[in-house]
């Protein structure tokens, strides 16, 4: 059996779930995105990977009903990055910064009820160390050297 669920996509905008043997709606994959199941959305005709699309689909019908998540000048941003020569580093970043995120959330929870301060205090410090290696990384990226110091930051 394989690691991650293959989701069929017909012709007809149907999707089928081959481990279910049912078709599914789009609902039904965000729950496998909330349950954090792996999956991958194939079409039959050329067994062309889809899912991308399709959770760019859910992320359109989450961002259309509710309050939503993105701002019109975050999309901006994020749409003038594209074919830009830092193109693969904010995705990189983006992946990076959303992934700490999680694991902060996640971590956050965990330890809340033993010590709330302690916990807020480690995830403060582990933000710092993120940011500032994040800074290192796109200023190198740039074309900086950052490991040498200026000499004006020696104190006579």
């Amino acid at each position: 059996m394989s690691s991650e669920r293959i989701i069929k996509k017909y012709p007809n905008r149907r999707l089928y779930d081959t481990e279910l043997s049912r078709y599914i709606t789009l609902a039904d994959v965000r729950d496998l995105v909330m349950t954090g199941e792996p999956f991958r959305v194939l079409d039959t005709a050329n067994d062309a990977d889809l899912t991308r699309s399709i959770l760019l689909q859910i992320m359109l019908e989450e961002e259309t009903g509710g309050e939503p998540l993105f701002t019109a000048s975050m999309l901006a941003q994020i749409i003038r990055f594209y074919g830009g020569t830092l193109q693969g580093l904010f995705a990189r970043y983006l992946e990076h910064s959303l992934d700490s995120f999680a694991s902060q959330q996640k971590h956050l929870s965990e330890n809340w009820a033993d010590n709330p301060f302690e916990a807020l205090s480690r995830m403060t410090q582990r933000n710092v160390e993120f940011w500032a290696d994040a800074q290192k990384n796109l200023l190198r990226a740039a074309g900086f050297d950052v490991e040498s110091r200026p000499d004006d930051e020696k104190k006579d």
